[in-house]
């Protein structure tokens, strides 16, 4: 038993030693017996954790028991071998958890995860290269602090303390960026900061405006990376008050006042249109001419008379 343990031993450090020291060459036109799908992490530092996640695949043409061993630079802590089964054609997924080890300040090493597989008679491999950053060493992958506000998030209330909602929100930061929003149901609102337009840090301000309610201007202090809470409180606008009118002007607004007041009626309106007047000229013509036509009428009568008196026999 002893002998057959020692061999199987032999034969997994020939496997890793052999996986370490070959370079992957894959069968051309067929899935490889084994590859690397992803790693966590290509930078870290000492005692960072890195996740592997393996892909065995049986290429051959009968059920074999596939030997999978992960190994190279980093700590093995979880799933570093697997002995599955597999038929023709058949492929298990193996997800390991790999420890970073230590290395030297100022130092960072390149450091190789090596998956292994023995498939019947045949030894197969993976590799990829992860750096190891020793203490003073900066990291490729390591983010930049951020110089801008997060976000700029808050409520709005009145001066009974209830949520405003529908409230329309300017907000300007110290670079001179305009943001809009509006309060939702609650009263609460909230603008992100985004890579095409950043919220920079400073002072912000925030105007918040509503019918029925006085505009309201608040400040507030942004920090690099943080998130610039506020409170707003809105106070209401009183309705405009009726004076109610005074004694003289309420005895001068009485029936009378009101009947003078309405427009007269010509009385020019009311008469019905006369015969049009002529001129004193025209009567004084007119005149004469009847008291001529009466006088000739009247002469011509009594010549009549004193013809018929004469020849009247006496």
């Amino acid at each position: 038993m002893a002998t057959r343990l020692r061999a199987r031993g032999a034969a997994l450090i020939a496997l890793i030693a052999t996986a370490l020291a070959l370079p992957a060459v894959p069968v051309a036109g067929a899935p490889a017996p084994i590859s690397i799908l992803s790693v966590s992490a290509e930078n870290v530092k000492p005692g960072d954790t890195v996740r592997l996640r393996v892909r065995v695949t049986n290429t051959g043409n009968r059920t074999e028991t596939a030997i999978v061993v992960i190994g190279g630079g980093l700590r093995c802590a979880t799933g570093c071998r697997a002995e599955p089964s597999l038929k023709p054609g058949q492929s298990f997924d193996l997800e390991a958890t790999l420890v970073a080890p230590t290395v030297s300040p100022n130092v960072t090493t390149g450091l190789n995860i090596s998956a292994a597989v023995r498939l019947g008679e045949q030894n197969s491999f993976d590799h990829k290269m992860v750096y190891v950053h020793g203490p003073g060493t900066s990291s490729p992958d390591a983010e930049e602090p951020s110089t801008d506000v997060v976000r700029v998030a808050g409520r709005v209330r009145d001066s009974d303390g209830k949520a405003v909602g529908g409230a329309a929100l300017t907000v300007r930061d110290s670079a001179g960026h305009e943001y809009r929003t509006t309060s939702d149901r609650s009263g609460r609102f909230s603008i992100k900061s985004s890579a095409g337009k950043p919220i920079a840090a400073g002072p912000i301000t925030i105007i918040v405006a509503l019918d029925g309610y006085r505009t309201t201007r608040a400040t507030v202090t942004g920090t690099a990376g943080d998130t610039a809470s506020t409170l707003v409180t809105l106070a209401a606008v009183a309705p405009p008050t009726k004076t109610p009118p005074s004694p003289e002007a309420a005895a001068s607004s009485t029936p009378a006042a009101d009947e003078a007041s309405e427009p007269e009626t010509s009385e020019a309106a009311a008469v019905p249109p006369a015969v049009k007047a002529v001129s004193d000229e025209s009567s004084s013509f007119l005149l004469f001419t009847i008291l001529g036509g009466l006088l000739i009428a009247g002469g011509m009568g009594a010549l009549a008379l004193v013809i018929r008196r004469r020849r009247a026999p006496n």
